[in-house]
């Protein structure tokens, strides 16, 4: 964070100083009690703070409240800032810590894809520039303010994830860092517990348009149905289309698995570059088809992008593959499960194990409220489309997926199981090394996670 003193906050505020020194310096932000982790900085206090003692160590500390406040001599290091509204003034200081930086940042949302685009593109970028960037998947409301803070005078550009847990999320992280180039991967089903419906889950995505005040540069996966879906015609920035079809912006062609990731030809203004991106299937190239696009705005050139792309380490648990149970190979890709990345990942077990029995182990798709049967349904049609071997569910929700696919008239071996219990037992009897194991789920299923780690090959 670049350093204010109390009186350019204040300023700002249009506060009143009720105790403490106009010169004291601030260095962080928070605006609930356990985001103070530091001395020296500011709090928007909306509550009283009952228990002073477990902030002294944090001291000195500087207090923005609406709240009548009496000086208090036990409480010498305490700044405190008087104002009129403590939300009204948390958006001020908000609006103006952001305009004090003139750079490129880009926020990308999806259902799939967002974590592994924004971790290409900071791999990109940061072999020349200083980036900011959201951590992993730390992409919730609440961090926002500290991503904030932590651009300063040093950064060249940011990189952060504005994801999707409600409607409003896009729109509030882009009051946050008013990005000027935006990403949109793909829109699946997923957070329809909150979303409710598809057609709201599609809006909450499309909000990416109005965080960019409908101008900057969009970046939009032209391939993807419900993208297809968003009304870009009041949008007066630059729009940049990729994917495979004719008019795309950045076109990949000649599509073909490669050692441990894709080889594809890209088209860009009529010239072709060959390009290789690490991980596996044809998603892992629209990723980099996204990330390429935007670190062409930010200024970097095609030729030094592909080649710094080719260096990217692929993601923990994103169709990792490992030695496992009885000699097999194993694809862990826990990270998450929606319908989107689950067709992804039965592609790629269906051509990387085109000689071996393929079996998918599959657990239940979160965060889909009413609607998690039908989406069930909707992964059910995709296992019988695309296919495999063995079929395993873990969870009761996950054997609709299943029955679906049986209904359709799969043609394989079909486990459903409650829990992971029986299922170690099962793959001992199952493989061998000409078999390949799709293991998927999402990171907060315990039973997934710890049945992907026991059939890995110890090391």
């Amino acid at each position: 964070m670049n350093s204010l003193s109390v009186k350019q906050v204040r300023t700002i505020l249009s506060g009143k100083l009720i105790q403490g020194s106009d010169d004291v310096m601030i260095h962080h932000g928070a605006y609930r009690l356990k985001q103070i982790k530091h001395p020296h900085t500011i709090f928007f206090a909306r509550a009283n703070i009952v228990n002073w003692e477990q902030l002294k160590n944090f001291f000195p500390l500087v207090l923005v409240t609406s709240r009548d406040f009496s000086v208090d001599n036990q409480l010498r290091d305490l700044t405190v800032i008087k104002v009129e509204d403590v939300e009204k003034a948390y958006w001020q200081f908000v609006h103006y810590y952001r305009s004090l930086f003139d750079l490129p940042i880009i926020a990308i949302t999806g259902t799939s894809g967002k974590t592994t685009t924004k971790e290409m593109i900071r791999h990109i970028l940061s072999f020349d520039k200083t980036i900011t960037a959201t951590n992993n998947t730390n992409n919730s409301r609440t961090a926002h303010l500290q991503y904030l803070l932590s651009i300063d005078h040093d950064t060249e550009a940011a990189v952060i994830e504005a994801a999707v847990g409600a409607p409003g999320d896009v729109l509030r992280a882009g009051e946050y860092f008013k990005p000027t180039i935006g990403i949109i991967t793909n829109i699946g089903a997923h957070h329809l517990n909150y979303c409710k419906t598809p057609e709201a889950y599609i809006a909450a995505k499309g909000e990416m348009i109005e965080a960019l005040h409908h101008e900057g540069v969009l970046i939009i996966n032209a391939d993807d149905v419900n993208s297809k879906k968003l009304d870009l015609t009041n949008y007066r920035g630059r729009i940049i289309k990729v994917g495979t079809s004719q008019g795309c912006d950045f076109k990949a062609e000649n599509i073909h698995y490669w050692q441990n990731g894709m080889k594809f030809t890209l088209v860009h203004k009529k010239q072709q570059y060959p390009l290789f991106v690490p991980g596996f299937g044809g998603h892992q190239v629209y990723n980099a088809l996204s990330t390429l696009a935007a670190v062409y705005e930010v200024g970097m050139n095609i030729p030094e992008a592909a080649k710094r792309l080719a260096s990217f380490q692929n993601l923990n648990k994103h169709l990792q593959m490992h030695e496992g149970i009885n000699q097999s190979t194993i694809l862990d890709d826990t990270w998450s499960i929606t319908t989107t990345s689950l067709e992804a990942a039965l592609k790629v077990i269906n051509e990387i194990g085109k000689d071996k029995k393929k079996i998918a182990i599959l657990g239940t798709l979160t965060d889909l409220g009413s609607w998690g049967y039908v989406i069930h349904e909707k992964a059910g049609e995709i296992i019988h489309r695309i296919g495999v071997d063995v079929l395993i569910t873990i969870g009761m929700h996950a054997k609709i997926m299943a029955d679906q696919a049986v209904k359709l008239g799969l043609q394989a071996e079909v486990y459903t199981f409650q829990n992971s219990t029986l299922v170690y037992n099962l793959l001992e009897r199952l493989t061998d090394e000409h078999t390949i194991i799709l293991i998927k789920g999402d990171m907060y299923s315990t039973p997934i996670i710890e049945l992907a780690r026991n059939i890995r090959k110890k090391q």
